[in-house]
């Protein structure tokens, strides 16, 4: 049953690959387009519409602002960011006049109209599937189908453009240690990623080793995250990931690591959720909770204040 499979997973290394999941390739297709174009645009225009903070998490994030980290210290990552910076630009986009907030979008033009009806699209594409995926998620573990509904129906889900420029190999080679996106678990329930087929991704195995996540053309990557495996009392694995220089142009002969392109669709609970251990996870009682429980937003907004200074 793939609900079983989908849990397995979860549970041994928390990603998957998932094939026939519904949005159609075309949808991505476009998204990809109109991410390229956009990050395409002069560096005035994208810091002209720049991330507003932690409380909405909307806008262009330039290179080196943010700096994903196991760290949930500011300090702490402010160290890692001045001695090895993430190589990326990203975009954020959230749910459209959610509590009265709204996107901040690139000019209006026939571009940007374009560029905002597709990304709105992809967002309810992303939204439905994520909701497919957390009933399927409840049987695997053995509740009820629809568990998660009253925690997750508000689609409070963020679409994140990603945007790794071409940088010289000898970076790599002169830093050990330095990647594009450093290593860090994602803050919410889980995270549908569709990646280029430059490669890079790497996630951490049970181990302790980092091992590649290849692209599969037709796939998405699924990934549970940090809420996930609070509610599942830590069963779920909400397993750190980074991207690296590809190994399949590491020896290829270029001077340049090439640009890569990602889209992640992180899905939240819902807004000022309180999330903890669910009833018939515990086997031993309130005495067997891995995690106390937290507010959902003040968790998440913590994670970003901490990675992005204001």
């Amino acid at each position: 049953m793939v609900a079983d499979h989908i849990v397995h997973a979860f549970k041994t290394c928390g990603f998957i690959y998932l094939k026939n999941h519904g949005i159609p390739a075309l949808a991505i297709a476009h998204a990809f387009a109109r991410t390229k174009l956009f990050f395409a645009r002069p560096q005035h225009q994208k810091d002209s519409i720049s991330w507003t903070g932690a409380e909405t998490n909307r806008g262009y994030i330039t290179h080196g602002r943010e700096k994903l980290s196991h760290s949930h210290v500011a300090e702490e990552i402010d160290v890692e960011r001045n001695a090895k910076p993430d190589l990326k630009e990203t975009f954020e986009i959230g749910p459209e006049g959610a509590r009265g907030v709204w996107n901040i979008w690139p000019p209006l033009d026939d571009e940007g109209k374009r560029f905002k009806q597709t990304m709105l699209d992809f967002s309810t594409y992303c939204t439905n599937l994520n909701a497919q995926l957390m009933h399927a998620i409840s049987t695997g573990m053995g509740l009820p189908e629809n568990t998660f509904d009253q925690f997750t129906d508000g689609a409070n889900n963020f679409i994140r453009l990603l945007h790794y420029p071409p940088v010289p190999k000898k970076v790599f080679r002169s830093k050990p240690g330095q990647v594009r996106a450093g290593e860090h678990s994602d803050y919410g329930t889980v995270t549908l990623l569709f990646q280029d087929s430059l490669g890079g991704l790497q996630i951490e195995t049970p181990d302790g080793t980092y091992i590649d996540v290849t692209p599969i053309p037709g796939t998405v990557i699924v990934n549970a995250a940090d809420m996930l495996a609070r509610w599942s009392n830590n069963v779920i694995r909400s397993t750190p990931h980074r991207v690296v220089e590809p190994r399949s142009i590491q020896n290829d002969g270029s001077d340049m690591c090439p640009a890569r392109y990602s889209i992640a669709c992180f899905c939240n609970p819902n807004v000022q959720e309180f999330v903890e251990a669910l009833p018939g996870i515990l086997n031993g009682g309130a005495d067997d909770k891995q995690y106390a429980g937290v507010n959902s937003s003040e968790y998440i907004m913590g994670r970003f204040r901490a990675t992005v200074p204001a």
